[in-house]
């Protein structure tokens, strides 16, 4: 049974992964807080895909610091691996250390895992205790998981608009809707997604770079749909035709986990239509064009009955300087339902 010291043990964990979120794709973003037997917590994160695991870090500084690791028990935010990769079983190496429980907030949808690590554990002696602080795990891994359960990544759609609806004045000008912190936040948005993708037409009218700029973090792999121009900013790029879905089952190939999409409207609405949005994050001005010539944040017809509408649910809503967010989801769990 799990109690608030395994609680607030994992309340480490998830801290500490939170910090390796950009460094560990396609690989995910794991913590590990590990409580010896005299009280001492030492915590690990994982490393860039080929470094050590959460597990393995947190066990190294304990035993670096001198600490007793026989008998400590372990809290990481997901199931340890029981398969050699790059590196080797993380199960086998808590077992070697004599670890005498290990509380774990999800199991690990992969299939090379899927609960093998727990039960290997289990087999060995080891106690497991499951589903502690699930909801924020499932949060904070929530591209990782997706990407396991359906083989394509987080799609992620950017908006930003009056409040009315409109992205860009009939003349096409649309520099500057929102504010400052705004576009800090959509950069946080690109540190925190393996790709951004655009249309070619965006690339031709606004040369977009695409980078983090106002922020910490690395740049995404950068995609367009269609050809950008040789002298583009945007390259080097990933460019892509055919079917968005396609092209979506591709990406998740490649090993992108999540995609942030800040194409124009006809992207916008591309994406939109083929139900491939799984989070939408709105950007809303307080701003009127007060007309309806101004450009819309999706082109062509739209749904032709009100029993047609996207329907979904808000995940958020917040104040970014003088804006507001909105994130919003489909309706149900997209991950159970694929899985």
């Amino acid at each position: 049974m799990a109690g608030a010291d395994d609680e607030a043990l994992m309340a480490a964990a998830l801290e500490v992964a939170a910090a390796g979120r950009r460094r560990t794709p396609p690989n995910p973003w794991v913590g590990a807080a590990l409580r010896c037997v005299d009280g001492r917590v030492f915590v690990g994160a994982t490393e860039p895909p080929g470094g050590r695991h959460a597990e393995i870090v947190a066990l190294d500084a304990a035993r670096a610091a001198g600490a007793l690791v026989e008998g400590a028990t372990m809290a990481v935010t997901l199931e340890p691996c029981a398969h050699h990769g790059r590196t080797g079983p993380c199960a086998d190496a808590l077992v070697a250390a004599g670890v005498a429980r290990v509380v774990v907030a999800l199991r690990d949808p992969d299939p090379v895992v899927d609960g093998r690590g727990l039960a290997q554990l289990r087999a060995a002696g080891v106690e497991v205790v499951e589903g502690v602080a699930a909801d924020a795990a499932a949060e904070q891994l929530h591209a990782y998981l997706h990407h396991r359960r359906t083989g394509r990544p987080l799609v992620v759609l950017k908006l930003a608009s009056t409040l009315d609806g409109r992205t860009a004045a009939p003349d096409g000008s649309s520099r500057w809707i929102t504010g400052p912190e705004a576009r800090a936040e959509v950069h946080r948005l690109r540190a925190d997604s393996d790709a951004v993708l655009v249309g070619a037409g965006t690339v031709r009218a606004d040369d977009p770079a695409l980078t983090v700029r106002h922020g910490d973090g690395p740049d995404p792999q950068r995609v367009v749909l269609g050809t950008a121009p040789p002298d583009a900013r945007v390259r080097p790029c990933w460019e892509m035709a055919g079917p968005v879905p396609e092209v979506v089952a591709e990406l998740g190939r490649r090993g992108v986990l999540q995609l942030l999409v800040e194409g124009g409207a006809t992207v916008a609405k591309s994406f939109h239509e083929a139900r491939l949005v799984d989070r939408y994050v709105l950007h809303l001005a307080p701003a009127l064009a007060g007309g309806d010539d101004g450009r819309p944040t999706f082109v062509g017809p739209g749904a032709p009955h009100i029993d047609r509408f996207w329907r979904g649910r808000f995940v958020r809503v917040r104040p970014l300087g003088r804006d507001l967010e909105i994130v919003a989801e489909p309706e149900g769990d997209l991950d159970a339902d694929a899985g």
